[in-house]
């Protein structure tokens, strides 16, 4: 690769076409995927500063919520290290995530899950990594949710990342579950990943040592964009 980074392992992504996850039917090509050298805009990096970030951009039990009030349910603290395929820092990159409620809902006008809307989550936040690739942000442990796939399909509780990386050839959009879960293993969308390290990457870590007692337990999650120990695309081949 000209880039200098390294080549995409596509067996550890999900296949486009996979039956049992309904919308890639339609969607998936129905011609083999052609390759192209990348462009120099690809290996070019956005840029962020700090100062775009708010006091409470990483604090999503506080950041929607009317003075004086918070966001209803298990509150957590997230953490981890955003890191390139050769185990080195990003620095000064925009993690963005997203999630539903506590009771499994999205505040979006097609979210039609019958769980009541919080008035105090408004379910959205960004953060920047520091110096190391440190990141953290507070929130509100998500609700599994039923989706229209099967007769009964349950997405496991999760948050969505997006993470820019230090060139857009690094961008990554993916999902974080949490450990425990037993709605991991029957999930139609996790069970599109082949590879089971892949899938194991994908799930955050209970840290009792950063939890804070009487507050909140703290849950890792290392991102690693691109390289053998990437941290898989969300439904897509491209992207690590």
């Amino acid at each position: 690769m000209k880039s200098g980074y390294y080549p995409r392992d596509l067996n550890m992504h999900p296949p486009a076409y996979t039956p049992g996850y309904r919308t890639s039917v339609l969607r998936s090509p129905q011609k083999a995927p052609i390759g192209f050298d990348g462009s120099p805009t690809e290996f070019t990096g956005p840029t962020f500063g700090h100062s775009l970030i708010g006091e409470l951009d990483n604090n999503l039990i506080l950041n929607f919520a009317q003075a004086g009030e918070s966001a209803i349910g298990e509150r957590i603290m997230v953490h981890g290290y955003v890191l390139d395929e050769e185990a080195r820092p990003v620095r000064n990159t925009l993690v963005e995530f997203w999630q539903a409620n506590a009771g499994g809902r999205y505040r979006h006008k097609k979210d039609t899950y019958l769980a009541p809307l919080d008035p105090n989550f408004g379910g959205c936040g960004r953060t920047m990594t520091d110096e190391n690739g440190y990141f953290h942000f507070f929130t509100i442990r998500p609700g599994a949710y039923p989706w229209p796939n099967g007769k009964n399909d349950w997405r496991p509780a999760h948050i969505h990342f997006s993470v820019f990386g230090a060139a857009f050839a690094q961008r990554l959009i993916t999902q974080m579950y949490f450990e425990g879960d037993p709605n991991i293993a029957l999930c139609p969308i996790v069970k599109t990943i082949p590879d089971e390290d892949a899938i194991d990457r994908l799930i955050a870590r209970l840290d009792m040592h950063n939890s804070r007692p009487h507050d909140m337990r703290a849950y890792r999650f290392d991102i690693v964009l691109r390289g053998k120990r990437s941290t898989v695309f969300e439904n897509r081949k491209e992207g690590n």
